[in-house]
């Protein structure tokens, strides 16, 4: 009986990591359709010499093995948010209690850092699909014409599907990228086998004495070196759905040897042949072998793809949840993953930003000249919100903490430091998109928590309400009343400003708070509390994870509470706040009119929290920032 349930749990484990292989490691394991070659024929490339083929191949090895297997499948893995990873998740994980300035300070840098995810979303579907269809040029010069229609079509076609959700090709995508992966290796073993030799460059002196000869250009090639790892931010923020052992497996077992041995492969083939730093991946394959090479490339460039826009649903969603932004229409696209949604507004957006990419920069080498600069600064927040961890929460040794912390920071400086050069050849662009995305964080935030605060002037607490409420109402209608607020210490502004205008009170009437917890999932035990306040009053609050869907009146008809049913024609009533822009309150006039835009377009609360559109009442109210 043991060995069989231990047999059940080895298969499951088996199962998922191979789903792992296409959702986590598709952004990773697509780099060699560019990397290396970016090292010798790129903006920044350098002279092809063995000297710097071992130099190079021995960076890009040890990058591997420093930044993805010890700093991120070791270390990071570790902080995860109730079985979520990804920066907001270590964000919330890491932020202290009290509101000061190390509060402040790790609220900056996480946000920041997510923004400039969006900046990586944007260019990784542009350059993994790109130089998969450039393949076709590598074969013959006559396909030239047709590469960048052929990229924007295949684009077109991945985000029409984004609706259907992720659920049911899902099945196919880790097959599909193992055998990627084993292409990979089997690639760059035959390429081995004729040059052994080039397996002497795991020596990490042949990575030395690259900076010691080549001097400042050693320190610009690892620009180039630093697209082999942009997926590891990637793969801590998919942890949630894998979880850390079936991700580690992956990695150790499958997708780091099968890189290791393709860019050892392709140094081998440069090494004979340095004429083919042009396009030494696709060099690899026999003739024969080169259409099927750029149709499987293509397949794994769009899984690869599948995955980074995923990730930015993810992020918005946990973004939105958080506070942090406005609320977009989200679509749950499976009802037994959580994780699997669609912003349909965000898809669009990111597909016209991605064609615009595409037909600026026209070539995958051009836009290797815009890619790395937000990934390099997000991972030198990740490693300083590592050492939050380090001390805070895993209780580790500050001097320990230190000494790991500087070893990370040090290295993620130089590669922050290396692609810094990238700006003016097209590192401006992400940085550009996530300081645009930042200040709209900034803004919705501060602009909330300026409402609330004008909010709270006209509403009294629920102890001085309910002494005189009744006494102003002409009139007790039948029925129940369920006003939303998101303070629930005063009585909601809906309800004030009712009964000041309309002199009405309902038999029943439910305050109801949604609370966004810090946590992923708030579960369906116990995220509910109520409170009677008096023979005619209740207050509800609502507690959901920021990975929850936040669906109020399934949540209102679960709750067991004496005298409590909920009414199949209650109303809700719901806030409509507009901003009456001033020269003389807390924000800019720019940013009261950016704010008020936001309002304006962000979702109702309606569909936003799955409410009955024909028993909605909204009362209007201005608001002075």
């Amino acid at each position: 009986m043991i060995n069989n349930d231990s047999n059940t749990i080895r298969k499951r484990l088996l199962k998922i990591s191979l789903a792992s292989l296409g959702i986590v490691f598709g952004d990773i394991g697509t780099s060699p359709l560019y990397a290396l070659r970016e090292c010798f024929y790129g903006e920044h490339g350098m002279y092809v010499s063995n000297e710097n083929i071992y130099g190079v191949l021995s960076l890009i090895f040890w990058s591997l093995i420093v930044i993805i297997s010890i700093k991120y499948l070791i270390l990071i893995l570790r902080a995860d948010n109730e079985g979520e990873g990804g920066i907001v998740a270590l964000m919330e994980l890491v932020l202290p209690a009290k509101k000061k300035r190390t509060y402040l300070f790790l609220l900056v840098i996480g946000l920041f850092g997510a923004a400039l995810l969006y900046g990586d979303g944007m260019i990784t579907p542009a350059i993994s699909v790109l130089s998969a269809m450039e393949g076709l040029e590598v074969a013959t010069p006559l396909f030239k014409p047709y590469i960048i229609p052929a990229t924007i079509l295949i684009l077109f076609i991945l985000f029409c599907f984004q609706k259907r959700g992720t659920a049911g090709v899902g099945m196919i995508f880790g097959p599909i990228i193992l055998l990627w992966f084993l292409t990979l290796a089997i690639l760059g073993l035959n390429s081995i086998f004729k040059h052994p030799t080039i397996l002497h460059a795991l020596n990490p002196v042949y990575a030395i004495d690259l900076f010691r000869i080549n001097g400042l250009a050693g320190l610009k090639v690892l620009s180039a070196v630093f697209l082999v790892v942009t997926g590891g931010e990637a793969l801590y923020a998919d942890m949630g759905h894998f979880g850390k052992k079936p991700i580690r497996i992956s990695w150790f077992f499958v997708v780091l040897p099968c890189l290791v041995l393709n860019y050892f492969g392709q140094g081998a083939l440069l090494v004979e042949h340095h004429q083919f730093a042009v396009n030494p991946f696709y060099h690899l394959a026999p003739k024969w072998m080169l259409y099927p090479l750029v149709v499987l490339a293509t397949m794994a460039t769009v899984i690869a793809s599948q995955a980074v826009i995923s990730g930015a649903f993810s992020l918005t969603y946990q973004a939105i949840q958080l506070g942090f932004l406005p609320r977009f229409q989200v679509v749950h696209t499976s009802a037994s993953e959580k994780g699997q949604i669609y912003i349909p507004q965000l898809n669009w957006m990111l597909f016209i930003a991605i064609v615009a990419l595409v037909v600026f920069f026209r070539t995958s080498g051009n836009l290797a000249a815009a890619y790395g600069v937000a990934v390099s600064t997000t991972m030198v927040i990740t490693t300083i919100m590592a050492y939050v961890a380090m001390t805070k929460l895993w209780k580790w040794k500050r001097p320990l903490a230190i000494v790991i912390t500087v070893f990370f920071l040090s290295i993620d400086s130089l590669f922050f430091f290396s692609n810094i050069i990238k700006i003016p050849f097209g590192g401006w662009l992400p940085l550009i998109v996530a300081g645009a995305i930042f200040y709209i964080m900034l803004t919705w935030y501060k602009g909330r928590r300026m409402m609330n605060i004008q909010l709270k002037k006209v509403t009294d607490a629920i102890p001085k309400f309910i002494q005189y409420y009744k006494r102003k109402a002409e009139h007790i209608v039948s029925g129940t009343a369920i006003y939303m607020s998101s303070n629930p210490k005063n009585i909601p502004p809906t309800l004030v400003f009712n009964l000041q205008h309309n002199k009405i009170l309902h038999a029943h009437i439910v305050l109801l708070t949604v609370e966004h917890l810090t946590i992923p999932y708030a579960g369906a035990i116990n995220n509910y509390e109520v409170q009677r306040i008096d023979d005619a009053m209740i207050q509800v609050k609502i507690r959901f994870g920021y990975m929850d869907a936040p669906d109020v009146p399934r949540v209102l008809k679960r709750i067991n509470y004496p005298g409590f049913v909920l009414d199949e024609h209650a109303t809700y009533f719901l806030g409509k706040e507009s901003v009456v822009i001033t020269k003389t309150t807390g924000m800019h006039p720019l940013r009261e009119m950016l704010y008020e835009f936001l309002i304006r377009n962000s979702v109702r609360a309606t569909r936003y929290f799955n409410l009955p559109n024909d028993r909605v009442f909204e009362i209007g109210s201005q608001i002075r920032l």
